[in-house]
């Protein structure tokens, strides 16, 4: 079994792949408080609740934006299991182009997502990363990254409305019944999730403008699957696509 592990700034997606093919799935909270053993303690737990035989696990690799915590996390594996994981990031041999003015500054997160994109949906593509932050990565028609636009997560600019104006407090976030809210929690749902979903179909239209013709749209991230099923846009939603991501590398780089 191979370990795909993918540290964001509010959850930390953990995925076993056996064969190639997903075991299991699940997050927890980022912490930047815990130390290597608390993170153990929890890996423990979930490999119990899953039923993952440490013995079984053959390696592993890690995505992160957050430094703090990949140090941490990387040594609980090590802990657990017993395999040191690979750290991931563009300056490996990945096999693909990144044609922005810094390679270096696109996380991880996104460059895994573009190679699990690279690898299974065809060319050229949009990937939409929903989740702090809700990013658009762009790949032409060979599979380099072009470009990223970044905006505000869809949950972020929520609770930011509802922490600024008090009066907009205690809505849930939920699919919307209609666009013209006739009251508050209505026209919060409908600005919030429809207004995302425009978003998108807004910057989706604007890439194909400046690019030209896209022929995948896939998305992933904590938002992704409440949000672009309202998008006009075919969007393919893929939860593990970071992970997938991180697991064609770890295959890759073992040929």
């Amino acid at each position: 079994m191979i370990l795909a592990i993918d540290i964001g700034n509010t959850n930390i997606a953990l995925g076993g792949y056996d064969g190639g093919k997903l075991d299991f799935c699940t997050r927890v909270s980022t912490d930047r408080g815990l130390e290597a053993a608390q993170y153990a303690i929890e890996l423990k737990g979930l490999f119990g609740l899953y039923g993952v035989e440490t013995r079984k696990i053959d390696g592993a690799v890690i995505s992160s934006v957050v430094p703090q915590v990949t140090s941490k996390v990387a040594e609980a594996v090590k802990m657990v299991a017993g395999v040191a994981p690979i750290i991931f990031s563009q300056a490996l041999p990945i096999g693909m182009e990144i044609k922005i003015d810094n390679p270096a500054e696109l996380g991880a997160d996104l460059v895994a997502g573009a190679l699990g994109t690279k690898h299974s949906y065809p060319l050229p593509a949009v990937v939409i990363d929903m989740g702090t932050a809700t990013k658009l990565t762009v790949l032409d028609k060979d599979g380099a990254v072009l470009g990223v636009s970044i905006m505000p997560g869809v949950f972020l600019s929520f609770n930011a409305l509802l922490n600024t104006a008090s009066l907009l407090g205690g809505v849930a976030m939920e699919a919307p019944t209609h666009v013209i809210g006739t009251n508050t929690r209505d026209s919060l749902q409908s600005g919030i999730v429809l207004g995302a979903a425009s978003m998108l179909d807004g910057m989706l239209d604007r890439i194909e403008a400046e690019a030209g013709e896209i022929k995948s749209v896939v998305a992933t991230g904590g938002a992704s699957s409440f949000i672009t099923p309202h998008c006009r846009h075919k969007v393919e939603n893929v939860p593990t696509l970071v992970l997938d991501g991180l697991v064609t590398y770890f295959q890759n780089s073992q040929m």
